[in-house]
């Protein structure tokens, strides 16, 4: 069974800054296209940040500047450093492959930042 494992959120202030981890098991990341989600209250998921295989990262414009993608192949994971974080950035994060795999979606990591 494949499952994508997030962790690494919680509740920061205006400013801070956290790092997101997402573990695969069951499956061995090849040549994909890795990406995180975030689903904001009220809003549907939407795709912020992505990275190839080969390490060309992609960023919804409200991120760019301020989150950084990466991966580890060896490791079946892949990170996302968010920094300067804004309420606005309040959500649910997931990780997944872009296209994203509707059977692949797991639970999350809230991400919190208060003003």
């Amino acid at each position: 069974q494949v499952r994508l494992v997030e962790s690494g959120g919680g509740l920061v202030q205006a400013g801070e800054s956290l790092r997101l981890s997402c573990a695969a098991s069951g499956i061995t990341f090849s040549f994909d296209t890795l990406a995180w989600y975030r689903q904001t209250p009220g809003k549907q998921r939407e795709l912020v940040a992505q990275i190839t295989f080969y390490g060309a990262t992609a960023y919804d414009d409200s991120v760019k500047g301020r989150f950084t993608i990466s991966r580890d192949n060896r490791e079946n994971m892949v990170f996302l450093q968010m920094n300067s974080l804004k309420p606005e950035d309040t959500g649910v994060y997931y990780c997944n492959f872009a296209p994203a795999v509707e059977d692949y979606w797991d639970k999350g990591t809230l991400v919190t930042v208060s003003s």
